[in-house]
């Protein structure tokens, strides 16, 4: 089923519908899953939901015509207001969730949503890129999510309880959205004309992860030229391992001047070790192949080589660090020099554990 374009999220519109139905919608919700799901699309749709002129909100089903479900369409509704992390920023400035200095709680979105509402509704604000809160920007929500104004609602889009701060996850009712299935993904890669055909559209569905965000990613060829390099050196481990991470840094600053650019790619990058990895744990354990021939080989290659499960395991969490580094915007040079270099101590522990 489809809700307004929104596909593989139908447990969730239902666990909405029943909760307007009932009259017990909630004021604040923490949206988590992985990234480029649709869990914005979702948000937004929702809020054109409960701000519909013609229809209640409880049929969750906007007319898509009204003065309300215009403005919503256009991004100018009075009653909604969307917040997220710029892109040369690291978190989400605290000034765009109380005001900056000179104007504190008389701007931004906890003074928006306090206002009463201009089409005599609800307010609903959104804040994409929750996991990118810190600290101060908690805090600065505080007294919104405990004292949640009336008839508004908060929605918080992030890819995971883990990465969000105790005083987000500790008020705000939690919804999970699932990866979308491959068959799904490709077919979106499809329809949006990512993807040339449809044997290319099945294989960045394989890799995506259940997300038409990271497929899109992986549509660069130049990616998957690289990834058999990665792979590669990742399999001759504790070797060269210098000369992998001048060919990653190489390969991540190609990508552009731009940060976004540059961490985008060190992210699939990360994500290529870690399925190398993961996949490496599981044929050590004695569990089945991939279907991907070439990370097939190179993780039977590695396996021949002595790799141990504790090993294995120290390099599989290395790369998660690093994924998450990179979301910090650490040094990328810095990082991967050092990535690839506890790789080589991972590998060479293994060897001398071996002999």
């Amino acid at each position: 089923m489809t809700w307004h374009g929104i596909v593989g999220h139908d447990d969730v519109v239902e666990r909405f519908r029943r909760a307007l139905d009932r009259g017990r919608l909630a004021s604040t919700f923490l949206f988590v899953g992985p990234a480029g799901i649709g869990k914005r699309k979702f948000a937004l749709k929702l809020a054109q939901a409960l701000l519909c002129e013609r229809r209640p909100a409880e049929l969750l089903d906007p007319c898509e015509h009204c003065p309300a479900c215009a403005q919503m369409l256009a991004g100018t509704h009075p009653d909604l207001d969307v917040v997220s992390k710029p892109a040369d920023k690291s978190f989400i400035p605290v000034a765009a969730l109380i005001g900056d200095k000179e104007h504190r709680m008389h701007e931004g979105l906890c003074h928006k949503i306090g206002l009463k509402p201009f089409a005599g509704g609800r307010k609903v604000a959104i804040i994409d890129d929750a996991d990118d809160l810190n600290q101060e920007g908690a805090n600065a929500l505080l007294k919104t999510l405990e004292e949640p104004p009336p008839r508004s609602v908060l929605i918080l889009i992030g890819t995971s309880a883990d990465r969000q701060l105790p005083t987000i996850r500790s008020r705000s009712q939690m919804i999970r959205f699932h990866p979308l299935d491959n068959e799904t993904v490709a077919r979106l890669l499809l329809e949006n004309k990512i993807a040339p055909g449809a044997q290319e559209a099945a294989r960045l569905a394989m890799h995506s992860g259940g997300s038409v965000a990271r497929a899109s990613e992986l549509a660069d060829p130049a990616l998957w030229s690289f990834r058999g390099e990665l792979l590669a050196a990742l399999a001759s481990l504790p070797a060269d391992s210098v000369a992998a991470a001048q060919s990653v840094i190489a390969f991540v600053d190609s990508a552009g001047k731009d940060a976004g650019p540059r961490r985008a790619r060190g992210r699939l990058l990360a994500g290529f070790a870690i399925d190398f990895f993961r996949l490496l744990l599981r044929r050590l354990n004695g569990m089945p192949n991939s279907d991907d021939a070439e990370l097939a080989a190179l993780v039977d290659r590695a396996q021949t080589n002595g790799w141990t499960e504790d090993a294995a395991t120290a390099a599989l969490d290395r790369c998660l660090e690093t994924l998450s580094q990179i979301d910090r915007n650490a040094n990328q040079t810095t990082m991967i020099e050092c990535w690839m270099d506890d790789l080589a101590e991972a590998a060479g522990a293994r060897i001398s554990t071996k002999h």
